[in-house]
């Protein structure tokens, strides 16, 4: 596969190779990959260390059996030596005695080329016949490990599947479902999520599977997978019906003589034609229409899951220790952005003055929350209601962080924030404003009409999407001001970050909130 001999990509062998950067740990465990492998993985949007060229090894790998004949399917565990935070990828691919038409662009290199013993190495997320494969292995919950004695082989890895549905979900029928079609998704980061269409027992089409395979892979459980694995066991209409996990081990790199465990693909119902909340709402604001009943059906939503993970998994008593460590982390996280965006340093005071309210404040007990919550994770599916997608948290905090007990509130203040970006979006600049609305299928011209309502638009979300929370959580939300407002503060010092690093134009976004918030005026 790909720690094989000398391989060839006819596109690209009259082009530069570039370089691996410096192997930071060349004594480090496991077999370096080819210059070939280095190169196409730095082109890859899910690539972590963007710019440059990383010195991989795999450090182990197990097989998927395929059904299809004359394939292969490989997983490896590769680590870039060249990266100072040694960073452990998934590397999944299949091996083809011919090409497999239509995907050049997923194809690493050939093997033998011009040779009757040729073989073409593709990235296995686009290939049906790794979906096939990885759907089976979490039906069947198999295992598939190496079976080199650890005494001479340090790279021993091993995969187990794991399947989710729930009883009522899961009929003899949808196990003998035939893959016929795969797709990935394009547009993402760190993951890849291919969209598996099937065909149940009888030749109808069955219910469209996303798998979503994680590229970064980290020791614990993904609250992705836990938290719609829990919310499913509770009943909950409010995720799509998780379908299965594949769950990985291997040798920590950063622990010596310590095993790892950790999720590294999770498949769950797709929802085709159901749009997110966000594009609803930006052409809902665009038409000046009211999206107040929408807004305050989402805040039962968010209540109902809420409710759910309440009871499902442990919660943790609002200790004077628990309350201090999380006013600890969010003034430090303040203390960064204050460096990072000068223009708040003004605010300083004011803004310690709203966290010290939330200090003293009385806090409910922390629970599982969704972590990165905006209109974008929603969807508004037909005869169901709103759907609530991807609970891996937020992207910047660690996966200790995410799989901690949380407020909710935390949630709620994040589409609070996401409603304020509706109306944010409608006055960036003109091309950037534009671009937001082409999307989302509206025009700028309706943008132009409706503009000076579009704060009041704003405002009369919030305060449905509160009702609608309070409503059916029973919790007296102006008793909750004081913390409530923190952690809007928290997330807009956060977007304020963000915003500074990829869109100046949308700064004024989170600025106003946090002036809004701290009762100061420019």
């Amino acid at each position: 596969m790909i720690d094989g001999d000398s391989a060839h990509r006819p596109d690209r062998d009259s082009q530069p190779h570039n370089t691996a950067d410096a192997d930071l740990a060349p004594n480090h465990r496991g077999t370096p990959l080819p210059g070939y492998v280095n190169a196409w993985v730095s082109t890859q949007r899910w690539f972590g260390n963007k710019g440059r060229v990383p010195a991989l090894r795999s450090i182990g790998h197990f097989a998927l059996d395929c059904a299809e004949p004359g394939v292969t399917i490989r997983v490896d565990f590769v680590l870039d030596t060249a990266s100072l935070t040694l960073t452990l990828y998934q590397l999944p691919t299949t091996e083809r005695f011919e090409e497999l038409p239509g995907a050049d662009n997923a194809l690493i290199t050939v093997r033998q080329p011009g040779s009757l013993n040729a073989r073409y190495i593709y990235d296995a997320a686009y290939d049906p016949a790794f979906a096939a494969a990885l759907l089976a292995f979490m039906e069947r919950q198999d295992v598939s490990a190496s079976t080199k004695p650890a005494a001479t082989d340090r790279s021993a890895t091993s995969a187990r599947g794991e399947d989710l549905r729930p009883r009522s979900t899961a009929p003899s029928s949808t196990t003998a479902a035939t893959v016929i079609s795969s797709r990935v998704l394009s547009g993402e980061q760190s993951n890849t999520s291919i969209i598996v269409e099937r065909l149940d027992a009888s030749g109808s089409p069955a219910v469209p599977i996303i798998c979503k395979v994680f590229r970064i892979i980290h020791a614990g459980e993904n609250p992705d997978v836990t938290v719609q694995a829990a919310l499913a066991g509770a009943g909950s209409t409010r995720i799509p019906l998780p379908f299965g996990a594949v769950l990985g081990q291997w040798d920590d790199p950063a622990e010596p003589d310590q095993r790892a465990v950790g999720h590294l693909a999770f498949a769950q119902e797709f929802l085709p034609n159901a749009p997110d909340a966000w594009r609803t709402a930006l052409i809902a604001a665009a038409a000046g229409s009211d999206f107040t009943g929408p807004a305050f059906r989402l805040g039962q939503a968010t209540a109902d899951v809420h409710h759910d993970l309440a009871r499902t998994l442990p919660t943790l008593e609002a200790s004077s220790e628990v309350i201090a460590e999380e006013m600890a982390k969010m003034r430090l996280r303040c203390s960064q952005t204050l460096r990072e965006v000068p223009l708040l340093a003004k605010y300083q005071s004011a803004i310690e003055a709203v966290f010290a309210r939330a200090e003293s404040a009385a806090w409910p007990r922390l629970q599982r929350i969704h972590g990165d919550f905006h209109l974008g994770q929603v969807l508004d599916v037909q005869g169901r209601g709103w759907v609530l997608l991807d609970f891996e948290g937020e992207p910047l905090r660690t996966l200790r962080e995410r799989t901690r007990p949380d407020v909710p509130l935390r949630d709620v203040a994040g589409m609070l924030r996401s409603f304020s970006y509706v109306s944010g979006a409608m006055t960036a600049t003109t091309a950037e404003a534009a671009v937001t609305l082409a999307s989302a299928g509206s025009s700028s011209c309706a943008m132009t009409k409706n503009l000076p309502m579009i704060s009041d638009w704003a405002m009369a979300c919030r305060g449905a999407f509160l009702d609608g929370y309070a409503e059916r959580s029973g919790l007296k939300l102006a008793e909750q001001l004081a913390l409530l407002e923190a952690f809007e503060l928290d997330k807009a010092l956060y977007e304020a970050v963000y915003e500074s690093r990829n869109r100046p134009a949308w700064l004024p976004i989170p600025l106003a909130a946090v002036e809004r918030l701290v009762g100061m005026p420019d």
